[in-house]
């Protein structure tokens, strides 16, 4: 997943039942999501103008959803850059592993839940971007 770039990340479509008491959305293994959820958490209560993320995986695939309010994920590949506005629930960012991800502009009462193909595993993470952008660069 060295080799990874911010052209493989997308946005998804999650299907929306719009009803005149609610939307409903749901999300559904190998059928809107392309690899098979172990681990699903949420970012909720980040404080006005703080950020989360600084990391990257080497292996984990994710998908990022704003449940409620808005947020921005800016992607790094090492190379490039690119900033996605997340605010829609029936919209996810699929990030492949190999990127950098930032995290910011949080709205009030904004909730990120993140799909994850893996359990936690500390040894995924990249905590420093200088060693990102070495392993990146390494064949």
């Amino acid at each position: 997943m060295k080799h990874t770039t911010i052209n493989d990340c997308r946005l998804i479509s999650f299907p929306k039942n719009h009803q005149l008491n609610g939307n409903l959305t749901s999300i559904t293994n190998g059928v809107e999501v392309p690899f098979d959820i172990k681990r699903i958490y949420y970012l909720y209560d980040v404080p006005g103008g703080e950020a989360r993320g600084a990391h990257g995986h080497k292996e984990l695939h994710q998908i990022m959803v704003a449940l409620s309010g808005s947020f921005t994920v800016t992607l790094d590949d090492g190379s490039d850059k690119q900033s996605f506005h997340l605010y829609q629930p029936y919209q996810g960012l699929l990030i492949p592993p190999g990127l950098w991800r930032d995290l910011d502009t949080f709205s009030s009462g904004s909730i990120c839940m993140v799909l994850a193909s893996e359990l936690y595993d500390e040894e995924d993470y990249f905590r420093n971007y200088e060693e990102f952008k070495l392993w990146k660069s390494s064949k």
